[in-house]
């Protein structure tokens, strides 16, 4: 499984992606995402790609998108993490969440949190963030469909140690 940039010639995969209406009560469909992705340079439509096929999907959200969660300017927000409904239950999110990191490190090298907002009556999204290494602050925002708990997911700094070593710390 890889994590890649949203680009055209992935519409097929678009167009195929299932949400079920449970789904959609908590997100938005990745051909809206996309659509606000290509107006705003801020924000960056991400595929969980198995192959040839679209598994997992989300956004990240820089700079704006993250104020009304985060006073962390090196932040940045996942936004609207969803399955494909045909691909529930394979384990998909988790991986995506073990994938997210090192991901965020390469192509955000400025970023050292992943911020973000779930609805408290998500309880299945928000073991999966808890799971994923996401912490619950005990931060609450209202949202438009309810409230929201704000998780975060620090990053390792990578640095050398005075004899060359190199160490992880979390920030």
């Amino acid at each position: 499984m890889e994590l890649l940039f949203y680009n055209d010639r992935f519409i097929d995969c678009i167009e195929k992606y299932t949400l079920s209406e449970e789904q959609l009560r908590f997100t938005g469909t990745p051909k809206e995402c996309i659509d606000l992705s290509q107006a705003d340079p801020e924000r960056y439509s991400i595929l969980g790609m198995d192959g040839n096929l679209l598994v997992t999907f989300f956004v990240l959200h820089k700079n704006e998108g993250v104020k009304p969660y985060s006073y962390n300017k090196n932040a940045i927000l996942l936004r609207a993490f969803s399955t494909d409904f045909y691909q529930q239950g394979k384990g998909y999110a988790k991986q995506t969440l073990k994938l997210l990191p090192e991901f965020v490190k390469t192509n955000f090298p400025e970023v050292d949190e992943i911020v973000l907002a779930v609805n408290v009556k998500n309880i299945a999204a928000q073991e999966l963030y808890k799971k994923g290494g996401f912490i619950d602050k005990g931060e609450r925002r209202m949202g438009k469909k309810g409230e929201l708990i704000i998780m975060s997911y620090h990053l390792e700094k990578v640095r050398e140690s005075r004899n060359g070593e190199i160490k992880g710390d979390q920030i």
